[in-house]
């Protein structure tokens, strides 16, 4: 299975990742590759593997993208050898890809599961990008303009999750990933695993339509004196 994890810069979805990676079996995550430079404590080969323009340029001529773009001045892609070696040994393939990404791995993927990961609100994501230290304040202000117009898109996800509580995202984030494994599963259900399904089920896109609409209003609506 390949599941496919989308947010906004700043919703969290990091967090997410790295937590559920340490508790879900047989989960294979794929690291992405960029042209930009580390931030803060970033290591090459666990958030990002850095590398030159010129070598990415080199791997998109040899084929070895899923999928690739170019975000404000560098390039991120995805490599199709995690699909490889995931496949191969029986796992399951996590991608931590942008917005325009998922929409070309959907493409080439069409059974994937799509996850897209909100912040509660606009101020809360401007305020979690200042936290973090990382972006001088024009970058924090265009990287909230791309928020802005990647939530639009969040009706082309299976399903979403709204990062308000960590502890209680980790454990949607689970129940997501084990719930589409059970469904595939020949192995008749527990009570504990049709709770699991119950769990996902309440973050379907089709389920939380309502919750998402005042996060699209705060991102429509002026922003406060001072940008805050």
């Amino acid at each position: 299975m390949v599941y496919i994890i989308s947010a906004p810069s700043g919703s969290g979805k990091s967090t997410l990742v790295e937590r559920v990676r340490k508790t879900i079996p047989r989960l294979d995550f794929s690291v992405s590759y960029t042209t930009r430079r580390p931030r803060g404590s970033e290591e090459n080969g666990r958030e990002y593997f850095f590398i030159s323009r010129a070598e990415f340029e080199k791997m998109i001529q040899a084929g070895e993208f899923l999928e690739y773009a170019d975000v404000f001045g560098n390039y991120y892609g995805t490599a199709s050898r995690f699909l490889r070696e995931a496949q191969q040994q029986g796992h399951d393939l996590l991608l931590d890809i942008d917005v325009q990404g998922a929409e070309k791995i959907k493409l080439e993927l069409p059974h994937a599961v799509s996850i897209f990961v909100l912040p509660p609100d606009r101020m809360e994501l401007e305020k979690r990008l200042r936290q973090r230290s990382l972006d001088a304040e024009e970058v924090i202000q265009r990287r909230l303009v791309t928020a802005s117009r990647e939530i639009e898109k969040y009706g082309k996800y299976d399903y979403i999750l709204v990062n308000d509580r960590l502890e209680e995202s980790i454990a949607a984030l689970e129940a997501i990933l084990l719930a589409e494994r059970l469904k595939r599963s020949s192995i008749q259900p527990t009570a504990g695993d049709l709770e699991t399904m119950a769990s996902a089920d309440r973050c379907r896109l089709g389920n939380v339509r309502d919750r998402v609409q005042p996060i699209l209003a705060s991102f429509a609506a002026p922003a406060a004196p001072g940008g805050r």
